[in-house]
């Protein structure tokens, strides 16, 4: 396998921190210093922007992630490390007959619902890789490196050429121009380094209890919108399994954060802070969150020395009238910084 480095997930990712990843590599050096011995921790790692950027530069990473995606882009991009041949998996895959199965007969307008996520076409062949794939890793044709590399690819691959704005809350009424491009496999090519990392699929607040390192960042959800549910269908290629989809738009049952509850999140912060076996601990937030500057300084400022670094940036919002395209806005960024003692 070639190495690419590639920090960024395809994935039309709404909270990745890729745009930021100077400015938080920047602030944690000046707090922590040289970083390529230590032990980093990134628990609300969503499509792992922030994991792939230390990849090469720490000792080890401990990367989680409680949506079903989440943990496969990560498991690929994270947990792989070492090369193998991947090419005759993909040629493979990609060059499949379309069958009708989960996908689409539920997001497909040929399937009968009336939804519109995918083309036929690609409805069909995203079914076609995802049940080839399963039934390798059943019969041992694949080991598991090898099966999270190529469904991260899918996941990825069909992301390119969905029919959305730009989340999964919606489908759009007419097929866009780059939903009705054929969907191509292309492969999740990771980066290669010496040292193992650890990835998971666990509630934060209970992984903090059995984990231990050096630096801990954190990317929590920052207002009332649910991963869940915006990615709900990367979800369910993901997990292929059968459940009765709801509503006009397939949503499948998912478990609320309570780091998007107002009347929750600040005592289930604490509760992680207290716990956090950690020296460094970062918090990236922003002027949009539900706690304030105010509330997150009073909270942190309990278990050690605190300071915050800002950034002004460039946002991108999905505008559902135009084709995935976004619109910029600008918005604070806050890395709030603890020193625990």
């Amino acid at each position: 396998m070639t190495s690419i480095y590639a920090p960024r997930s395809s994935l039309n990712y709404i909270g990745s921190k890729y745009r930021l990843s100077i400015f938080i590599n920047n602030a944690m050096q000046e707090v922590v210093g040289d970083m390529s011995g230590l032990i980093m921790a990134d628990i609300f790692a969503g499509t792992g922007a922030m994991s792939k950027f230390f990849k090469k530069t720490v000792k080890k990473l401990i990367v989680n992630d409680i949506e079903s995606y989440g943990y496969v882009i990560n498991r690929n991009y994270i947990g792989n490390h070492a090369s193998f041949d991947y090419l005759h998996f993909i040629n493979e895959l990609d060059n499949l007959a379309g069958v009708e199965g989960i996908i689409y007969n539920h997001y497909c307008v040929g399937g009968g619902t009336g939804r519109q996520y995918f083309s036929d076409e690609n409805g069909r062949k995203i079914d076609a890789i995802r049940q080839k794939i399963e039934t390798w890793k059943k019969c041992q044709a694949v080991n598991e490196n090898e099966y999270y590399f190529l469904l991260a690819s899918l996941l990825e691959s069909a992301d390119r050429i969905a029919n959305v704005a730009s989340v999964y809350g919606a489908f759009l009424k007419s097929l866009k121009k780059t939903a009705q491009k054929p969907l191509t496999l292309k492969p999740a090519v990771f980066e290669l380094t010496e040292n193992s990392h650890d990835v998971y699929q666990m509630d934060a607040n209970k992984l903090i209890q059995q984990i231990t390192g050096d630096v801990l960042y954190l990317d929590p959800p920052y207002n009332h919108r649910q991963y869940g549910a915006n990615y709900h269908l990367l979800n369910t290629i993901a997990l292929y399994d059968d459940f009765t989809p709801k509503g006009k738009t397939g949503l499948r049952s998912y478990e609320q954060s309570a780091y998007c509850m107002r009347n929750k999140v600040a005592t289930t912060f604490e509760d992680l802070i207290a716990q956090a076996q950690f020296k460094y601990i970062f918090l990236s937030y922003n002027n949009e969150g539900l706690m304030s500057v105010e509330k997150v300084k009073a909270i942190m400022s309990k278990y050690g020395e605190y300071s915050l670094k800002t950034t002004d940036y460039q946002r991108f919002k999905a505008d559902s009238d135009i084709n995935r395209e976004h619109k910029a806005s600008r918005t604070e960024e806050y890395l709030h910084v603890l020193v625990k003692s």
